[in-house]
């Protein structure tokens, strides 16, 4: 399947379509190993519950170190295309890690800080595709919400993909296809993607001296994006084990749902990017965080296949909105530090992770799966008061 790449806003520019691409192929490599990854944890691995959540929170934590560090870097310094290139050859050798080695604590310290290197594709991408739409005039949200659906796509494809490649051919061959869709990125990378020097006027310079940590807008929004992304999170993790072991359904229709929601999203993020010229952001996250309150409930309230899959479209609309508009809403606050901006947001989903990992280890060992998604309820509702505090822009 073709990834989706629709007019230029400003005519046909190969470079626009070299990003999409890029962002389709980094994008699907992700979503063939994320799903399975607490299947794989589990049936290679032999690990528990908690060592499963264990995993994914020291996962998260190495994220948003090494994050951090090349985030500072690539905004003062530096062609970001070598970055992602180095990035890139660190995700190949982490899915091969993940194919051949079988022993838990060599993957959670040196393969985890090579997916920790790998995490850093997208954000560093998204922030160069930034500076690109601003240097060459071009519409940046609607860009960005394009570039984002490229990842919708992927997770419409990767889950069923993913599952049928490690439950009929086995995890070596899951992870060879995952190393070599990464090439695929490193070669366009290097080949297709454009150097942007980057030139800030004086003003967004000054506004972003004081528009980081310090302003209490970002650090709501950082903390708002954290707790939404705990309880997105946490679902991920744990519903292929609840569907499962709980609700007795095939392990492949996790797949299923996970690839309908992620293609409901795709529409979604495309009118969002429309509808943000006109509302703004703030409103319609707002709307999305909604959505995902009234979501986690449903996944209770619904035992029955085609229940679970229509409440998708409630999932879709919260994911959908937070993961293209926050990031920007990030960049808005902090002017002329796009790739600082795009990784506070990509680590407010790494912090998110940590939390998740624990909670969804702790909770599903000793409550059972139905505490994650009562926890997940709660935590919209503190997410949906913070945001509500949040400006629109500096």
């Amino acid at each position: 399947m073709q990834p989706y790449i629709p007019p230029s806003p400003k005519g046909n520019n190969p470079v626009f379509m070299m990003f999409l691409l890029v962002t389709f192929f980094v994008s699907i490599a992700g979503a063939l190993q994320s799903p399975t990854l607490s299947l794989f944890l589990s049936q290679e691995l032999k690990a528990k519950p908690f060592m499963v959540g264990l995993f994914f929170t020291i996962n998260a934590v190495t994220g948003i170190i090494i994050s951090f560090i090349l985030a500072k870097r690539s905004d003062s310094q530096g062609d970001r295309r070598n970055l992602l290139m180095f990035c890139c050859v660190m995700a190949i050798a982490n899915a091969l890690m993940f194919a051949f080695v079988r022993q838990y604590w060599l993957l959670i310290t040196l393969g985890l800080i090579l997916s920790a290197l790998a995490s850093v594709v997208i954000p560093q991408l998204f922030a160069l595709a930034r500076e690109y739409a601003d240097r060459t005039g071009r519409e940046v949200v609607m860009f960005s919400s394009i570039m984002r659906t490229q990842i919708s796509l992927a997770w419409v494809i990767g889950p069923p993909i993913s599952f049928a490649l490690a439950l009929n051919y086995g995890f070596i061959t899951l992870y060879f296809v995952a190393a070599a869709l990464f090439l695929f990125a490193l070669i366009l990378i290097k080949t297709t993607l454009p150097s942007v020097t980057r030139i800030y006027p004086a003003e967004d310079l000054a506004k972003s001296a004081v528009s980081g940590w310090k302003r209490a807008d970002v650090r709501l929004l950082f903390i708002a994006s954290v707790l939404m992304w705990i309880c997105n999170l946490m679902y991920i993790i744990d519903m292929p084990l609840y569907i499962s072991q709980r609700l007795g359904m095939p392990e492949s229709f996790a797949g299923v749902l996970m690839g309908t929601a992620a293609g409901l999203e795709i529409p979604v993020m495309l009118l969002a990017g429309y509808l943000a010229k006109k509302f703004g952001k703030r409103l319609l996250v707002i709307i999305a965080a909604v959505c995902g309150l009234l979501f986690y409930p449903s996944m209770l309230l619904f035992t029955h296949q085609i229940g679970l899959l229509v409440v998708q479209l409630l999932n879709a609309v919260f994911i959908g909105i937070v993961a293209g508009l926050v990031m920007l809403w990030f960049q808005d606050l902090m002017p002329g530090k796009a790739g600082a901006a795009t990784t506070l947001f990509t680590n407010s989903v790494s912090t998110g992770m940590i939390f998740a990992g624990l909670f969804q280890g702790v909770l599903s060992d000793w409550f059972g799966h139905q505490a994650i998604y009562m926890l997940a309820t709660v935590l919209m509702v503190m997410a949906l008061v913070l945001l509500i505090r949040v400006k629109e822009k500096v």
